[in-house]
């Protein structure tokens, strides 16, 4: 497997155990060492038994999903070479991924996020102005970590072009805050790190303490230490900003439409999951919006 697909060491691991467990549940099911002849005989029901058995050990959907997909790229394989038969798993679903409602920060907490990144004094003062240059830009923007983070350091303008999930292109208005932000950081770089731009263009926007482009897995632990000092749940994380972004909007009035394609969503299913607007502000949109409501301006 780690040839043929170039799959990781992490999910060759995974797999491995994976198949040890089957192995062993089958053991268990048929009464005997299961043989090439057991395996190819397996009914439908035999692989259900095995994820049935593996959902009583309070497993959720996605471990399901990955013993699943270890058994049928095991049998993939073996059919190829004419020595076992997956027919019984073609009619067999994966469990179904659990959809979990995004949870934005609020605009006062991503506030107060912003205003935290430039407040400890043991970082080098290019340091905190690139993660508050970054935080805004996740919240002033609604770009995905991965979209912040591949930007270079020549970016400029009002607007960003940025090639998304999917192929989809499409254009973001920058706010006055976030070309500040930006601006201010990219000056704190020439300044302390000026070492940090000599490399080969293209150079990146986000620098990281060796130089190289910034990782996602820094920008989260960076987010992990601001909400720590602020006693925000688990929830804050980069990608709330973005979630954080799209309620903002709509809650301010803007169609969901337009929020759709500023988040650069294929479908507006997508865009409804990101727009968790307070029950309170709703309702006050709601008094003020319908004519019967005796709040709304007559005449408009």
């Amino acid at each position: 497997m780690q040839n043929e697909r170039r799959a990781s060491a992490y999910t060759v691991r995974n797999y491995r155990h994976a198949l040890t467990l089957f192995g062993g549940f089958l053991r268990g099911h048929l009464g005997s060492e299961p043989d090439a002849k057991a395996l190819s005989s397996l009914k439908t029901r035999d692989f259900r038994a095995f994820l049935a058995s593996r959902h009583r050990d309070d497993l959720d959907a996605a471990t399901l999903r990955l013993d699943l997909s270890a058994i049928r790229s095991f049998y993939r394989y073996w059919d190829r070479q004419g020595v076992l038969s997956a027919a019984a798993l073609s009619a067999l679903k994966s469990p179904k991924k659990r959809q979990v409602l995004p949870r934005p920060v609020s605009a006062l907490d991503a506030e107060k996020l912003l205003g935290l990144t430039t407040a400890d004094e043991s970082d080098p003062g290019w340091i905190r102005a690139r993660d508050k240059a970054l935080f805004t830009l996740l919240f002033g923007a609604g770009l995905r970590i991965s979209e912040a983070l591949g930007l270079d350091w020549d970016v400029g303008g009002t607007h960003l072009r940025i090639d998304g999930k999917g192929g989809k292109t499409r254009d973001v208005p920058l706010l006055p805050a976030v070309l500040d932000a930006i601006d201010i950081y990219r000056q704190a770089v020439e300044t302390e790190a000026p070492h940090l731009t000599l490399g080969d263009p293209p150079r990146p926007l986000f620098y990281g303490v060796r130089g190289g482009r910034l990782s996602p897995t820094v920008a989260q632990a960076r987010m992990r230490r601001l909400r720590a000092q602020l006693g925000l749940d688990d929830t804050a994380t980069p990608h709330a900003l973005r979630h954080a972004f799209a309620t903002e909007l709509l809650a301010g009035g803007a169609d969901l439409r337009v929020i759709q394609e500023l988040l650069g969503h294929a479908s507006l299913a997508s865009t409804q999951r990101y727009t968790a607007v307070d029950p309170d502000r709703l309702a006050q949109a709601h008094r003020f919006a319908h004519p019967r409501s005796g709040s709304r301006p007559r005449g408009s």
